[in-house]
């Protein structure tokens, strides 16, 4: 189980389920987001002491040359897959709450705690883009009330199944259900995420989530959202709750080495008609950018959709790490072009630096 623990900074990986990553690139040696790839993800991952993988459910490409994260494993079986092939690792699956009936989630989330041994994690969506509502034949519905209204409807009811013995009968604005029970059981509570950025997000993470995700341009603005969304789970809710962003990583033994690394795959390279439709799809259709940051962000969007971006030696990717715990974050998902052979350097060099620094306790 993924927990809050005092001093202790949680690091986690982004989105190796898909193909290329989050990094929207034409370079050859993109990230496959294959199977092998991330079994030997997972293996590394657990020895090198990563505290959780969190994947992204996406159902279709973003076109431009690569058609950008057309390949994407399904996150459910991917979490199971990837706690089963480690030790330590908790696994997140990331579960559309419009497209994955609550007895179907209920069920197989139980079936992923008891396989994990109680090391899988629920990242709740509502969802945003429209064309893969369109895809299933659903509404994206066009007030943001609504979606997450059919959130928490929906959470309740998976909830309902895990605690009762017997049967669970919901008449519901969004789902009608009578079912009549049933095992398994999750071993314990199942650890909730949920990226709360706009307002009727936010509430709802704080309602619900153990963890809320949130974007921010860099680590000083932690020091006003960070209390913001923690004292809003405790105020309204009598929560605890910690908070996480997200951030891209090129670590080399020099700075311009690392600088020369991004500027080839983010900028000479870069599969911008896929950057910028991605950035049209969250400005029509999501709350989580604001319209000024998603134009100052293109290059980010490039480099790691649109995370904070974490360049330089070991020193400076530790001290700038060590900047988001100082501001109050809980965590930090990372991202690399190649997670496999880029985690094994970030492992070997800045991971000691941040136990060093007291950042993080050695794992």
């Amino acid at each position: 189980m993924l927990r809050l623990r005092e001093n202790d900074f949680l690091l986690g990986l982004f989105g190796p389920n898909c193909s290329s990553g989050v990094a929207v690139t034409k370079i050859p040696e993109r990230w496959s987001g294959s199977w092998e790839d991330n079994l030997a993800l997972a293996r590394l991952a657990d020895a090198v002491g990563i505290d959780f993988v969190l994947p992204i459910a996406r159902w279709m490409g973003f076109g431009g040359d690569t058609n950008f994260q057309e390949s994407v494993l399904d996150p459910t079986v991917y979490a199971t897959a990837m706690a089963a092939n480690s030790r330590r690792l908790t696994a997140v699956t990331t579960i559309h709450t419009a497209f994955t009936h609550p007895i179907v989630a209920a069920k197989q989330l139980a079936t992923a705690d008891r396989v994990s041994g109680g090391r899988v994690a629920l990242n709740i969506v509502a969802g945003w883009n429209k064309p893969e509502f369109d895809a299933f034949g659903v509404d994206l519905p066009t007030a943001h009330d609504d979606r997450y209204a059919l959130a928490q409807e929906w959470y309740d009811i998976v909830e309902r199944i895990w605690a009762s013995d017997g049967p669970v009968r919901c008449e519901g604005r969004f789902f009608q259900v009578n079912y009549p029970g049933g095992a398994p059981k999750p071993t314990g509570r199942i650890t909730v995420l949920n990226a709360g950025s706009s307002r009727q997000g936010r509430d709802f993470a704080a309602r619900n989530a153990d963890f809320i995700f949130t974007i921010v341009g860099g680590p000083e603005a932690g020091k006003d959202v960070v209390p913001e969304i923690t004292g809003a789970a405790k105020e309204r809710f009598g929560r605890s709750a910690g908070v996480l962003t997200n951030g891209h990583v090129v670590c080399r033994p020099t700075r311009q080495e690392a600088l020369d690394y991004l500027h080839y795959y983010a900028d000479e390279n870069a599969d911008w008609p896929a950057v910028d439709k991605l950035m049209a799809e969250l400005g029509l259709h999501a709350q989580s950018y604001k319209q000024e940051l998603l134009q100052a962000f293109r290059s980010r969007f490039a480099a790691g959709h649109g995370s904070c971006p974490l360049i330089g030696t070991p020193d400076e990717v530790a001290a700038e790490i060590a900047k988001f715990s100082a501001a109050g974050f809980s965590g930090m998902t990372l991202s690399f072009v190649d997670y496999v052979g880029e985690l094994e350097y970030f492992a070997q060099e800045v991971l000691p630096r941040l136990e060093r620094m007291g950042v993080r306790k050695p794992r």
